[in-house]
């Protein structure tokens, strides 16, 4: 089975559109989405909903920490800028939609994959995935030879040897990469809403759980627009313009 893997969508209805768009193009028969749904940008509702939509016929979702933060509130401990995106995506959403967030879990298997927003080896601790020891800390985590997972942003893929040997790269885009039976494998696809290395093109990630094969792609979206509705919807400026550097 072909599965489209996205993360860390944060509310940009250009970038998951076209993302869904090219994973349709490209036969993607499920869909997993890694959390973080929410938070920065400008279409929190039509984002959940389409989610939500996609869950009812199967696909995968996960918890990241700006969905719990929108559903708990803004706290005494984030910065002007956080507070103020939280409130603001709270406002905009229901009580059907933030009840959908709540409910998502924190981890999903399937076969032997892994789904999970931050790291396997504490969930809701959302612990970024930076490094090699960052990395084996998940892997040995869960008994999944394939681990999914987003929260920084960035496109990465580890692998771990029979003997524990790790290693690492940063994948380009549209080359297929086997995923080989012997060793562990934790994939970080990127971000759809909000890349930040450097590359404004939206990531994803597509899988075949039967070759084993793995592929990212970039994906080009009219940032220019979501940039446009931040500044429309009174959302911090600053948020808009890294959309244009993929910072």
């Amino acid at each position: 089975m072909l599965i489209a893997i996205l993360t860390d969508i944060h509310a940009n209805r250009e970038a998951l559109t076209a993302c869904l768009a090219h994973a349709k193009e490209r036969h993607a028969q499920r869909y997993a989405f890694l959390g973080d749904l929410v938070g920065y940008g400008a279409d929190p509702a039509w984002v959940v909903d389409t989610v939500r939509q996609h869950v009812e016929r199967g696909a995968f979702a996960v918890q990241g920490n700006h969905d719990v933060g929108v559903v708990q509130g803004a706290s005494k401990n984030m910065n002007p800028q956080a507070r103020e995106v939280v409130e603001w995506t709270r406002a905009q959403l229901d009580e059907t939609q933030l009840q959908f967030l709540d409910k998502l879990p924190l981890t999903q298997e399937s076969g032997n994959c892994l789904f999970v927003h931050a790291t396997a080896a504490e969930p809701k601790s959302w612990e970024y995935i930076t490094g090699t020891l960052e990395a084996i800390k998940s892997m040995h985590a869960t008994k999944c030879r394939i681990t999914f997972c987003g929260h920084v942003h960035e496109p990465a893929l580890y692998n771990l040897s029979p003997t524990g040997k790790v290693s690492s790269f940063v994948p380009t885009g549209d080359s297929s990469i086997p995923l080989g039976t012997q060793r562990r494998w934790l994939v970080l696809p990127g971000s759809v809403g909000q890349p930040r290395d450097g590359n404004p093109a939206a990531c994803y990630a597509l899988f075949d759980d039967t070759s084993n094969e793995l592929v990212y792609f970039r994906v080009p979206y009219d940032y220019e627009t979501t940039a446009a509705k931040i500044r429309k919807a009174g959302l911090p400026q600053s948020i808009g313009n890294r959309l244009e550097h993929g910072r």
